[in-house]
């Protein structure tokens, strides 16, 4: 199985899986800026973005869907980052498979079990009728009942895409990932440690690490470092380009 990806620049790989319902665009500016230093893979997960479609959507999944994209490509000693559900793959594919990686970055999510907290966004999709809708503005119209935020709705209509003679299809499998939405925010356990180095990114304002977390990681990856980036939430790579940028290049040099 082939993701889809792009490249760029040249050096010592670093690969970049992004978060649910999201896909390698989110991550297009960062991946040009790393590629000044790295050789950059910057990933679609599977049912995600323009990478294909399957019956099956766990974190166990998409590990293996990595390690058939570093075998493939003949890489070795990657860096890693993932952002909240990459963020998670790149913990456990690190934990499974640490000879193949130097050093990771995981962006603002724990190793923890998490509660839903997507269900406002899977009302706002299932509202969107495709059969009917002749723009983009009307599909975000029938969101906005669901998704008061501006930037939520724009992050999901990413994954609208129009086709000729179809017209509006969603790229992501929605079907299946609302079926496996448990096995994404699982909990990533294991008995045996990760000792490589890895940085733990939070955004300031963002709930989903919390200092009641960092005995868990510290179980699972006892040569953690961890960063905060102020005044930021969830997607603090897209809020705050610059300093995560920094806080990582530094990590990963």
């Amino acid at each position: 199985m082939q993701l889809n990806f792009k490249e760029y620049g040249q050096g010592e790989p670093l690969l970049i899986l992004h978060g649910f319902l999201g896909s390698l665009d989110n991550w297009h500016t960062l991946s040009g800026r790393f590629g000044e230093h790295f050789h950059v893979f910057n990933l679609d997960q599977r049912n995600h973005g323009k990478s294909p479609h399957f019956s099956s959507h766990t974190l166990l999944d998409m590990v293996n869907d990595l390690h058939d994209f570093i075998s493939s490509n003949g890489l070795n000693q990657v860096r890693l980052i993932g952002h909240s559900m990459g963020g998670k793959v790149v913990m456990k594919f690190a934990l499974e498979h640490p000879h193949l990686v130097n050093k990771l970055v995981v962006a603002d999510i724990a190793p923890r079990k998490y509660k839903r907290g997507h269900d406002d966004v899977f009302a706002a999709i299932k509202a969107v009728d495709l059969s009917q809708i002749q723009t983009r503005k009307e599909a975000e119209e029938a969101m906005l009942p669901y998704l008061p935020d501006f930037g939520v709705r724009q992050f999901v209509l990413k994954n609208l895409d129009r086709k000729d003679g179809i017209g509006y299809v969603w790229k992501m499998n929605m079907e299946v990932l609302l079926r496996d939405y448990d096995e994404v925010t699982s909990e990533i356990q294991s008995d045996i440690p990760c000792l490589l180095p890895t940085l733990f990114l939070k955004g300031g304002n963002s709930r989903y690490v919390q200092s009641q977390d960092e005995p868990l990681i510290l179980n699972l990856f006892p040569n953690a470092e961890f960063q905060e980036i102020p005044n930021t939430g969830h997607w603090l790579h897209a809020e705050k380009p610059d300093e995560f940028f920094k806080l990582s290049l530094e990590f990963l040099s």
